[in-house]
């Protein structure tokens, strides 16, 4: 008969306390994952060194700098109205705000006040840009989670947006249509109407698309809960814009220093109450409805004149002056050749861009080019958030989250 062998007391498996004979046995492993910069998440230009256990992320590193232009430099290398395209390719995807955020600062320096046109042009194109940034948000943040369709609706939204956008400025996407001083191209006869035509279907695309993603089972689940950030530490972070908001701050720069004709026109601030994916989704859904009413009522109190100051030490004098008079040829030479002549000093300024707090302060020596001009971009304190948002959740988590926070390349990395 067999003898029944069994093991000494001294022999047991000794466990550490709360892990089982299966993690005994299998033991987890971290495992280092490089996403990016040629990822579809990660949008092509940041990297994230990621530390994984098992799916979950334990430590986070952000790698920039794939798409860095030297924005700053390049502008203390050109007159000062020959900065705008450059400031067009920070936020590409709202260039307008960029435009007008770098007019204020530059505007400062200069003590000009701006013809009441020009503030409501500013203002409209803002908007309409504003919500081309959004549409660009909560289309790819829906086509990440699988949902083809909404993609495709926020893209031809935003491309009738630009159909007007090109008739005003004579380009989509980088366009180039603030000058200091005021704006470079007046509204087109019939312009206004087209517009107005044009926000009638963006906002049928806009219900739609909310009503695709809203009370979508698989969207809900994959944004709600997941890249949380509270209010505290959303300020402590230093959020601005609608990530801000989402966490349950109602701050606004239009409403808490009103700039341009912000103070003429009535609009509400949402406010989010969870501070996570979900909520920042609801911020831009609600923003582009807000941004409509704020367009509609401009269109309503605009009313014809300049749409740039008349003083040709600023602004480029028109073509009969230039060819008929020799103080209208020497002013276009002398703004082209030199630069506009900004007063010594320095300034900033600042605006509500799609993603939070534009600033642009600049400083003049008195000269036609920028002595030094610094940005403070409104998408880097969330960039630089991202691996406190992501830490101790699920991989799939990163993909509704840096979505959320609307990283754009171009003005992250300047």
């Amino acid at each position: 008969m067999g003898e029944v062998l069994t093991a000494a007391p001294s022999d047991e498996l000794r466990l550490p306390p709360g892990e089982s004979e299966l993690d005994a046995f299998m033991p987890s492993r971290r495992m280092t994952v490089n996403l990016g910069p040629s990822h579809p998440a990660m949008h092509g230009v940041t990297r994230a060194v990621v530390e994984l256990e098992g799916e979950i992320i334990r430590e986070m590193k952000l790698d920039i700098g794939f798409l860095h232009r030297g924005f700053e430099k390049s502008c203390e290398n050109v007159t000062w109205t020959q900065c705008f395209p450059y400031t067009d390719r920070l936020n590409y995807v709202s260039s307008i705000m960029n435009n007008v955020g770098f007019a204020l600062a530059v505007e400062k320096l200069c003590k000009l006040d701006v013809p009441e046109r020009a503030k409501y042009l500013r203002v409209i194109t803002s908007e309409l840009h504003r919500i081309c940034d959004h549409l660009t948000l909560v289309g790819a943040m829906g086509m990440e989670l699988g949902a083809m369709t909404v993609f495709l609706y926020a893209v031809e939204a935003r491309d009738i947006i630009w159909d007007r956008l090109s008739e005003l400025c004579g380009a989509r996407l980088t366009s180039n249509y603030a000058r200091v001083g005021g704006v470079a191209r007046d509204a087109p006869e019939g312009w206004v109407a087209k517009t107005a035509k044009t926000l009638d279907r963006v906002t049928g695309y806009v219900d739609e698309i909310d009503g695709l993603l809203a009370r979508n089972r698989i969207f809900i689940d994959r944004t709600r809960g997941t890249g949380v950030v509270p209010r505290e530490d959303a300020i402590e972070l230093g959020f601005t814009g609608p990530c801000l908001r989402a966490s349950g701050e109602p701050y606004d720069l239009r409403k808490a220093a009103p700039y341009l004709v912000y103070d003429r026109v009535d609009f509400d601030i949402p406010v989010g109450t969870n501070g996570d994916n979900f909520d920042r989704y609801l911020m831009r859904v609600e923003e582009m409805r807000q941004a409509d009413r704020i367009i509609r009522q401009c269109f309503e109190q605009m009313e014809p004149g300049e749409i740039a100051v008349q003083d040709f030490r600023y602004v480029l004098p028109p073509k009969p002056l230039v060819y008929g008079t020799i103080e209208g040829l020497m002013a276009h030479f002398k703004i082209i050749m030199e630069g506009i002549q900004v007063p010594a000093g320095e300034a900033y300024s600042y605006t509500e861009a799609a993603n939070g707090e534009l600033g642009f302060y600049v400083v003049s020596d008195g000269g036609g080019r920028p002595y030094k001009l610094g940005l403070r971009a409104p998408g880097w304190p969330m960039l630089a958030a991202l691996p406190f948002m992501t830490k101790d959740s699920l991989l799939s988590d990163l993909i509704p989250t840096f979505d959320s926070i609307n990283m754009i390349g171009g003005e992250v990395e300047q």
